[in-house]
Formats: C-alpha cells, structure tokens, sequence
C-alpha cells in the first residue's frame, strides 16, 4: 500500500483535528518534512498561530521541522523575536515601540540565538516549550510540558522543567546505526514496504532493508 499524500490537509478519516504540516504552513520562515503532523482538537489549521510564538520576520530566524514529526496539541516553538535586550539597564525594547532615540534591533544586543531545528521521527508532547535556537535530535522524545532550552541529542527522552534527559532509547551503537540507515530519507515506495521493520526494534532487519 502507497504512503498518504504528504499534502493531505486532514490524514485521519472522519477525524479533522490532525494534519500533515505541509498542508497548512506556508510561512517562508517555517520548513516542513513530509507526513509531520499536528494534533489539536480546536483546529490543526491554527498551528503557525497558536505554536510558533514570537516569529517575527525582520529577525529572520527559522523554524525546521524535519520528516515524521508527531506535535501534540498547544507545543510551543519560542523563537527569537520573545528575547529582550540584556546588556543596559533595562529590557523593555524602546525601538520595537518606536521610542525615539531607541537603538535599534541588533541581533547581538537581543541575544539571537539561531534557527530553531526539529529532527526527524521526533514526538512532541502536549503543552511542551521549545526554546529559541535549540537543536532535538532525530528520534527524540519531548514529554508533556517539557521546557526545553537545551539541545537534545538523537533518540533522548526529555522530561520536566527544565528540560533533562532521563534516559536513551536505544544502546549508543544502535542509535548510530539508525543515524546511519536515516530511513525517513528512503523512497516512499522504499519506506512503504518496510513499515513494519521501521515500526519495530530489530536493527539487523532495518539494515537488510536498505
């Protein structure tokens, strides 16, 4: 059986809380992988909005979401338009409001901290916090509520404010292997026939699937 339509808008049938990100995101400044999906029962369409807070285009950061992302309903993506200036006396940004003799937005003086990047078959819980410019790994898990504000290595589970890792999924020589495999780059026809192997946790058949 084919993969669905990675531009499926609504990818569950009779169900129109969820959908692939492809289908609804088509801000510049967002990158998307195929089959990412996001779940709220309010309304998926509303995810730019309700999600990616503070993502203003004069400071150009990116959010990238990889391939086979699985985001639960209210995770936030703060980006770097939430940071202030911290190296006078005060923080309140004068030059945002059109204050006269306000400096004006630097990158350097409001701590600009990079694109914010999600790796792939990454899953993240309800109401978890990402924060500006952090890195999660390809195949890690984000718990509900998590407020992440440190990069999260590959197959991490990540719990609690803030953020840790409680545990690996998988034995460091396994995780390098599937780093090594990437099976959401296969062809879809490729990933297709091998859904069961990928949904498993046998590392030899995954690797005779190449």
């Amino acid at each position: 059986m084919p993969l669905p339509d990675p531009l499926t808008r609504h990818p569950i049938p009779g169900w129109k809380g969820t959908a692939f990100l492809k289908a609804i995101v088509d801000n510049p400044l967002i990158e998307v992988g195929d089959y990412s999906y996001y779940d709220d029962s309010r309304g998926p369409e509303h995810f730019v909005a309700r999600c990616v807070r503070y993502h203003f285009d004069f400071i150009g950061d990116r959010l990238i979401i990889g391939k086979f992302v699985a985001i639960a309903q209210a995770a936030q993506f703060i980006m770097n338009g939430a940071n202030h200036p911290m190296g006078g006396f005060s923080t309140f940004p004068f030059g945002m409001f059109g204050f006269e003799n306000a400096p004006g937005y630097s990158r350097e003086n409001a701590g600009f901290r990079g694109d914010t990047v999600i790796g792939n078959d990454v899953w993240i819980g309800r109401e978890a916090v990402i924060m500006p410019g952090v890195t999660v790994g390809d195949g890690a898990i984000i718990g509900t509520r998590a407020q992440v504000a440190r990069d999260v290595p590959p197959y991490a589970v990540v719990v609690g404010n803030p953020g840790r890792v409680v545990k690996m999924r998988f034995a460091p020589e396994i995780v390098a292997q599937l780093l090594a495999i990437r099976w959401w780059d296969w062809e879809p026809e490729t990933i297709a026939r091998n859904i069961g192997v990928i949904a498993s946790a046998d590392i030899d058949a995954l690797r005779a699937a190449v």
